[in-house]
């Protein structure tokens, strides 16, 4: 126990010592940036590792080498149960998962299955070892300025939908590793003033949204123009 304290207690004061040299000078050099924190890096490590490295007492590498039949991508996935509705689907970060309706998948209602996230962020959906196929419904579809232009017949009802997704809380409910994998930002702990999680909006939100475009002035209108029927 002696030996294990004492090891701790230098991985501990090499980690403090680095974290804490490495934000001192950051802040010595102006640095504020991702981008400028990289380029920096390579000329701390050197610095750093000329200061206090110290050369191994041998060079054996005792690192063990990847099996044929292992597989980082399944070993590295984030993984999670989750239950199946009476209506096939999962529900997993504020998606849907719609699974067929055979059979089998009936078996599975109301049981347990596995969703596999990949560090790629792909999902599948697993059972008794068996990759499921399956329909997705994202909760936070977003809609854009372009689809409320060019689809003239439903310009009004897609901005509704857009003025309330302004009003959505965005965030995931997942904190898995893929995201930061794949430089998503990391998830927020708070959701930001003023808006909602989907569930909470009512018919009153919805209502206001829909008077607040009917008030708002039109882009192409112009003050003192008349219509044909007025004149």
């Amino acid at each position: 126990m002696q030996l294990t304290a004492f090891a701790k207690g230098r991985v501990e004061r090499a980690h403090l010592t680095l974290q804490d040299r490495l934000v001192k000078e950051l802040r010595l050099r102006g640095i504020s940036t991702v981008a400028d924190a990289n380029a920096y890096a390579p000329a701390f490590m050197r610095a750093y590792n000329t200061r206090f490295a110290k050369a191994p007492r041998s060079t054996f590498d005792a690192h063990r080498p990847l099996r044929g039949d292992e597989n980082l991508d399944a070993l590295l996935t984030w993984r999670e149960t989750r239950r199946v509705t009476k209506a096939l689907t999962v529900q997993y970060d504020r998606v849907m998962y719609l699974l067929d309706d055979t059979p089998e998948n009936r078996k599975l209602i109301h049981r347990y299955i596995e969703v596999w996230e990949y560090p790629d962020g792909r999902i599948e959906i697993r059972a008794d070892g068996q990759v499921l196929p399956y329909r997705e419904y994202d909760r936070l579809t977003e809609v854009d300025q372009g689809a409320v232009v060019e689809h003239k017949r439903l310009a009004h009802a897609l901005a509704v939908a857009q003025e309330l997704q302004a009003q959505r809380d965005d965030r995931r409910a997942s904190g898995s590793p893929s995201r930061t994998n794949r430089g998503i930002e990391v998830r927020r702990a708070e959701r930001v003033p003023g808006t909602k999680k989907q569930r909470e909006f009512t018919k009153a939100d919805m209502e206001a949204v829909i008077v607040k475009l009917a008030q708002a002035p039109k882009p192409d209108s112009k003050p003192g123009r008349r219509s044909a029927r007025a004149r």
